[in-house]
């Protein structure tokens, strides 16, 4: 008998196709019965991997408000549990962090994860700190490929599903056309040439460039993050656009941020707000319970504390799905 982190099929990226709201109105409540019975009621706990980006979560966060939204009748749990300077290469450069601690790698603390979190289906987002910001390198590289092998095998194994994203974009811009960008180019390039072997990858890197290079034809200095590294909520958006467009979703089309995402449903500025408030508290319970090697965290809440708490937004969220 398949186990409940077992039945989400081969297909699964392309059900949430039906993931739309009709032009004109703002949601069509049949859609829940029917786009997302498609979706295995088994799939019940999403999980975030990467590093500081996914951490800061607005991508995460986005991604959660737009189901919340559009399929209100589901129950999904997100849990985020982002690591800032992680890797899965296990690589860190001289004087990270002025020296203080090497850059911490996935592996350390993927299996106490998947054995406490149980997800049935797993988002990853590494590459950015991977290639610890130095010119392309074989070594490096391999490195790379390595980590994301091996950490695709293990959330297979736990079983869960998994989709990788390439990495975000990275400004070279910034730092004086830094040759990191090429490095970040042929991670995601990789990346997206598995999917010829069946590997699930979503890609964010592309988009992402796409739109920097769109705005700098009329800006020359527009840019997502101002250290060329860490997108602002805009680039939080494109990435969550990608994702979600990726799985599926239809009505995305000239959205251009969260925001508006949100105002094309009833009460969604304030359930997005919500959704935002409970990852906040809940990512720093999840890391704290799972355990990493990181210095400078904050220390989460005992884990079931924080999902009292957490349980008590749901309550706010519910009504606020309800109230259309």
């Amino acid at each position: 008998m398949l186990t409940r982190r077992q039945v989400f099929p081969q297909c699964a990226l392309a059900v949430l196709g039906g993931m739309m709201v009709l032009a004109g109105m703002e949601r069509t409540v049949e859609a829940d019965d029917v786009a997302m019975a498609e979706l295995p009621a088994g799939v019940k706990r999403v999980l975030f991997l990467g590093d500081s980006i996914t951490y800061a979560g607005q991508y995460t966060v986005d991604v959660e408000a737009y189901l919340i939204t559009r399929y209100p009748k589901r129950r999904i749990e997100f849990v985020n549990v982002g690591l800032p300077s992680e890797t899965t290469s296990g690589l860190s450069e001289a004087g990270h962090a002025g020296g203080a601690f090497p850059r911490p790698v996935l592996s350390e603390r993927l299996g106490r994860v998947l054995d406490q979190v149980k997800p049935d289906f797993v988002f990853a987002c590494y590459g950015m700190n991977d290639g610890i910001y130095l010119p392309f390198d074989e070594a490096r590289f391999k490195a790379f490929q390595d980590g994301i092998t091996a950490m695709r095998a293990a959330v297979i194994a736990a079983p869960a599903e998994i989709v990788l994203l390439t990495p975000p974009y990275f400004d070279g811009l910034k730092f004086g056309n830094m040759p990191y960008v090429d490095t970040l180019d042929r991670y995601s390039k990789w990346l997206l040439d598995q999917r010829s072997a069946g590997w699930r990858v979503i890609d964010v890197h592309g988009p992402m460039t796409a739109y920097v290079d769109d705005k700098r034809r009329t800006d020359a200095h527009f840019g997502f993050a101002d250290d060329g590294v860490h997108p602002n909520d805009l680039g939080h958006w494109i990435m969550a656009k990608a994702i979600l467009v990726g799985l599926g979703a239809k009505d995305l089309d000239g959205v251009s941020d969260a925001a508006a995402m949100a105002r094309a449903y009833p009460n969604g500025e304030q359930i997005l707000a919500l959704v935002r408030q409970r990852e906040d508290l809940m990512k720093d319970a999840w890391l704290t319970a799972t355990g990493h090697k990181r210095p400078g965290m904050a220390k989460g809440l005992p884990l079931a504390e924080a999902e009292a708490k957490a349980a008590k937004i749901q309550g706010q969220i519910d009504g606020l799905t309800t109230k259309t």
